[in-house]
């Protein structure tokens, strides 16, 4: 006689792979950060079903909202080797604010997308903890956002990030390529690292071809490691690009371009109009882990220029009889920033000297 079939457990979502308990438990981990990055016009906290905001139109005389959103690339895969979560979220920020601040935009709030694997409460708290940074930096508030558990699309120690800025700016005080003219200056606003742009050829030359080690200094003589140089958060230009809008006005300053993907050349052109170009001058000091990438990977000028920022993450269009004070006023703003070249009239296209690329 058979036996009868034993019992089936009950399916359950923790036993598919997706831990509700893990999820409530990183929320309540993370409110404290959410709450350090609040602005007078937040309404409540974190745990509704959307974050709210009251938005003080009389501050403007013909508000425009601005958003932007963007993730950190191939740059989490670091992270996730380097097993170190704490800054990647200022990656994150920078990414966002320093776009919409190139239209003059102060950022309002902004709110992220984490997506892993596997949740872990402890790597969401760090992941969250420089987001919150980021967003202490830019001074935005982190109004919401989603942690979600992806078994089977994403192995259990895998994660991405994203999210999306708003700010607001007055119409009649938005910077552009309108306002940009034959003979302005370029100020360039120096970025120690790659920020988030240029991963996948960064790893694949350092990495993969060269056989650098995360924990090997980045070339002869480095006092830090290769995780240490890749991981160096990107700087969050906003506050200093207000700052000089604050005490040059949009008179001064015309136009400015957040130097991601497409590099120098890709991004400059676009602050530019049609009839106009640029010639970058490359006499700003350029970080050493350029050089190294070049070097080990035999990479041609132009295919550094188009995919690295190559030591500017921002650069600003400005009059020229106002490019001291501006550089003056960055300085101010812990910014360091120079002249980098000039905008010309003719073809709608950006040319760098052979001596940005030494």
């Amino acid at each position: 006689m058979n036996e009868p079939p034993a019992p089936r457990r009950p399916a359950t979502y923790a036993g598919a792979g997706v831990d509700i308990a893990a999820g409530e438990r990183a929320v309540e981990r993370i409110k404290s950060l959410v709450a350090s990055t609040a602005r007078p016009e937040v309404v409540g906290g974190i745990g509704g079903f959307a974050g709210r905001f009251v938005f003080d139109a009389a501050r403007y005389a013909n508000p425009v909202l601005v958003a932007s959103t963007d993730g950190v690339g191939t740059k989490v895969l670091v992270a996730q080797a380097a097993r170190r979560f704490d800054t990647i979220g200022i990656d994150l920020v920078a990414m966002c604010v320093d776009d919409i601040v190139c239209v003059g935009a102060e950022p309002l709030f902004m709110l992220d997308y984490v997506v892993t694997g596997k949740l872990d409460a402890e790597q969401m708290e760090q992941l969250v903890a420089g987001v919150a940074e980021g967003c202490r930096q830019a001074g935005c508030a982190l109004l919401g956002g989603e942690m979600a558990e992806h078994p089977g699309a994403m192995a259990p120690d895998e994660f991405d990030l994203a999210g999306f800025a708003v700010g607001a700016v007055d119409r009649d005080r938005a910077l552009g390529p309108e306002r940009v003219v034959d003979g302005d200056v370029l100020v360039g606003l120096a970025s120690p690292g790659l920020r988030s742009n240029g991963y996948t050829l960064a790893r694949h030359v350092l990495v993969e071809r060269a056989g650098r080690g995360l924990d090997d200094p980045p070339w002869a003589g480095a006092h830090h490691t290769l995780a240490d140089e890749l991981l160096e958060p990107s700087v969050v230009y906003a506050p200093a690009v207000l700052a000089v809008i604050e005490a040059l006005g949009v008179g001064a300053l015309h136009a400015a371009a957040h130097i991601t993907g497409g590099g120098i050349p890709g991004n400059v052109v676009r602050a530019l109009p049609g009839h106009c170009g640029a010639v970058i001058d490359g006499t700003w000091e350029r970080p050493r882990i350029f050089d190294e990438i070049q070097r080990l990977g035999d990479v041609a000028d132009d295919e550094m220029a188009r995919v690295f920022n190559l030591g500017l993450g921002m650069v600003l269009v400005l009059d020229p009889g106002a490019a001291a004070e501006a550089v003056e006023v960055l300085a101010g703003a812990d910014c360091p920033a120079s002249v980098v070249g000039r905008v010309v009239a003719g073809h709608h296209q950006v040319v760098l000297d052979a001596g940005a690329s030494t």
